[in-house]
């Protein structure tokens, strides 16, 4: 009997790591984003603390934001992290699935706000997001 509830979670454990790799690979960005994504990946960590610490955001934003830091943060990753590329892409893949829903709710302006990197990795952090960033109207000249 202890056998059977032994392999039973054994098989319910490998099939939701299977499902999570899965989710993974479906929303992880395309092309050459996914190598932004880690380039920006420092960059992204600073904005996630300083996002998760701003109480002009709404709760779910908050709560969503130190799941994330969470995860980060658990020595146990999906892929772990000593398989070169691979082991830091599902870090990035699941920042870039939560910033998505998190831009779309807090909205643009407060994650600008609180970007401490260039507008290059601005602009890179928008395409990993699929958001439009606001443009700077040109002054009109008279």
């Amino acid at each position: 009997m202890a056998w059977d509830v032994l392999i039973g979670l054994s098989v319910a454990i490998v099939a939701s790591w299977l499902t999570l790799l899965a989710g993974l690979v479906i929303v992880r960005p395309k092309g050459p984003l996914l190598t932004e994504a880690i380039r920006i990946l420092p960059d992204l960590l600073r904005l996630l603390r300083r996002l998760a610490g701003d109480r002009s955001l709404g709760r779910g934003v908050r709560v969503r934001l130190g799941l994330l830091m969470t995860y980060l943060a658990m020595p146990i990753d999906l892929i772990p992290d000593f398989i070169p590329v691979l082991g830091y892409a599902d870090d990035a893949i699941i920042v870039a699935a939560v910033l998505r829903s998190v831009v779309r709710r807090a909205g643009i302006d407060a994650v600008r706000q609180h970007w401490p990197g260039t507008d290059d990795g601005f602009a890179a952090l928008c395409r990993l997001t699929g958001i439009h960033a606001p443009t700077r109207d040109a002054e009109p000249t008279n």
